[in-house]
């Protein structure tokens, strides 16, 4: 081997030490040209063309425009179904309101029907019975407010001007310094208003006889639905299961027992509520030694039922009455009593009775209450929120529904409120369970 073959460790060592002494930066530069002559170059030989559209803009556009159409058409049908059964609605509502008014006093009057009817008691004379005995404890308690009611109606209304008078002297001159001048035409409005209403009651003017013979008429008409209703409902599920077919029939019998689990639960809680803040705020009044204490609590006990403006409104009036007959220290004292029944009606007793029975937000009742009295007066605010819970059901039952066919739920997720559990019918039972199969089957059609 020559020496010119030899390996010559000094000069290797020395190609290496030149190789690696390269700046960093060049033999990046030369990497990177390596990889755009191998991998970049080729690709860039073929020129990049878009893809072709596959559907036409105009197509899109064109569906979208026939989606909000149909939509807006929906609407418009809607609206019109709408005008037409509030027409309808008003030519058919003297015969409605009794059926309604029946139907909520029947959630009050059925746990006592059922309690005589449990004990072998004949189901009509149950009715009866019961019947008779609200109307007595009714007219016992008219007959107990009202001859304080007559005799002290008027000076109620001459007692009540004085208040408001001394309230707007305290607002002029006390240390809000409100100038009441802009307000004096609508104050002095609802004074008139007030004294003239109450003094047609106190002098026994009776004004409006065709409305009087009305309310009669109502009266006496839901009393005797009630007791066919009471009587005869346990019926008339099975009827619509009859009439309509299993399907439907089942529909309606589920979404019939929600409403009126609903409705049966919400009377029951409110009139629970109204019941204690009527003690509560009796009791005080009379340690108070407010005129017309008893009257004041059956007024709070009925305004009760008009939740929150008929709270406000029977309070309201309570400090008023306590304020031109003992003077402001028990006007605060009053104010007092009524703030803290109210907060524990509105925090304990209400979430506790109210949460299951309506399920409802405070801004819908509110809403609700607003909407109906100033379409119907004082009725339509009573009315207002049983109608809402009620409709706010079957929205529910549907919204389930379409849960339950888009495969969100499955039918063992669904609270059934219609139970087979006291049918001794064959037919029937296997009437529900086919029902309860359909209802799977619309799970499974999403699958």
């Amino acid at each position: 081997m020559s020496s010119e073959d030899k390996p010559n460790p000094e000069a290797g060592a020395e190609g290496v030490d030149k190789r690696n002494a390269k700046d960093p930066a060049t033999r990046l530069d030369e990497v990177l040209d390596q990889v755009v002559e191998e991998d970049v170059l080729p690709l860039e030989e073929e020129p990049l063309v878009a893809p072709a559209p596959t559907v036409d803009r105009a197509l899109i556009l064109g569906q979208d425009g026939r989606w909000v159409a149909g939509w807006a058409l929906r609407f418009i049908i809607m609206a019109a179904a709408v005008v037409i059964l509030w027409k309808a609605l008003g030519t058919i509502w003297s015969g409605l309101l009794p059926v309604m008014l029946a139907l909520i006093v029947c959630t009050v009057w059925w746990p006592p029907v059922r309690w005589l009817r449990a004990r072998k008691v004949p189901a009509a004379l149950a009715v009866i019975l019961v019947i008779l005995g609200s109307i007595a404890l009714i007219g016992g308690i008219v007959a107990l407010i009202a001859p304080s009611i007559a005799g002290q109606s008027k000076d109620l209304v001459d007692k009540a001007s004085q208040g408001i008078d001394q309230v707007r002297n305290w607002l002029e001159t006390g240390p809000l310094n409100i100038d009441m001048s802009q307000y004096d035409n609508l104050i002095q409005k609802g004074i008139t208003f007030l004294q003239n209403q109450m003094s047609n009651i106190a002098s026994g003017v009776v004004g409006g006889v065709a409305m009087a013979s009305e309310v009669l008429v109502t009266v006496v008409l839901m009393i005797i639905l009630s007791f066919f209703f009471l009587k005869d409902g346990d019926k008339f599920l099975p009827m619509i299961r009859k009439t309509t077919g299993p399907n439907v029939g089942w529909h309606l019998t589920e979404v019939l027992t929600r409403m009126w689990n609903t409705l049966g639960g919400y009377v029951r809680a409110q009139a629970t509520v109204s019941m204690v803040d009527a003690i509560f705020i009796g009791v005080g009044l009379i340690v108070l030694k407010v005129p017309l204490a008893l009257a004041l609590a059956v007024v709070t006990f009925f305004a009760g039922f008009i939740p929150i403006v008929g709270a406000f409104s029977a309070g309201a009036l309570a400090v008023i009455i306590a304020l031109v007959s003992n003077g402001i220290q028990s006007a605060v004292f009053v104010l007092i009593l009524i703030i803290a029944v109210q907060q524990i009606e509105g925090h304990i007793l209400q979430p506790l009775l109210q949460s299951k029975a309506m399920n409802l937000h405070a801004a819908i009742v509110l809403l609700s209450v607003t909407l109906g009295s100033t379409l119907f007066g004082v009725i339509g605010a009573f009315l207002a929120v049983p109608i809402a819970a009620t409709l706010a059901v079957l929205v529910r039952y549907h919204t389930e529904l379409v849960a339950l066919r888009a495969g969100e739920i499955t039918i063992d997720d669904m609270e059934m409120a219609t139970s087979m559990e006291t049918e001794t019918n064959v037919s029937v039972q296997e009437a529900w369970g086919s029902f309860r199969e359909s209802l799977s089957g619309l799970g499974k059609k999403s699958e």
